[in-house]
C-alpha cells in the first residue's frame, strides 16, 4: 500500500502544471539563446564575449582575433579570419552565415 501511495504521488507530481510551465520557460530561454547565436557577429567590432558565440571559438581564439584585428586592421572578408592563428578554414565555413563585417 505504501508503494502504491508513493507511485501515485510521483505520478501526480510529474503531471503537475508547474512542470509544463517550467518546460515552457525552458523552451523560451532556449529560443532566445538560438536567436542570439544566429544574430550576425561583426568580427571587426565584436568583443571577446561576442566572438566566443562563434562555433569553435573559445576565449583564447577570441583574444587572438582581437589581437590580429588590432595589429592588422579590419577584416575585409570572412575568409580573412583564417589568417588568425588557430582559426581554420573549417571554422570560418561553420560560421560564415553569422559573420558580419
Amino acid at each position: 500500500m505504501k508503494t502504491y501511495k508513493i507511485a501515485a504521488f510521483a505520478a501526480l507530481l510529474l503531471s503537475s502544471p508547474f512542470l509544463s510551465v517550467a518546460s515552457d520557460d525552458l523552451a523560451k530561454e532556449e529560443q532566445k539563446v538560438q536567436s542570439i547565436i544566429t544574430m550576425p557577429i561583426n568580427i571587426n567590432q565584436a568583443s571577446i564575449e561576442q566572438l566566443v558565440l562563434l562555433k569553435g571559438v573559445g576565449k583564447k581564439k577570441a583574444r587572438a582575433i582581437i589581437n590580429y584585428r588590432e595589429a592588422n586592421g579590419k577584416f575585409y572578408s570572412a575568409d580573412d579570419l583564417s589568417n588568425v592563428k588557430g582559426i581554420s578554414d573549417k571554422t570560418v565555413e561553420a560560421n560564415r552565415t553569422i559573420i558580419a563585417l
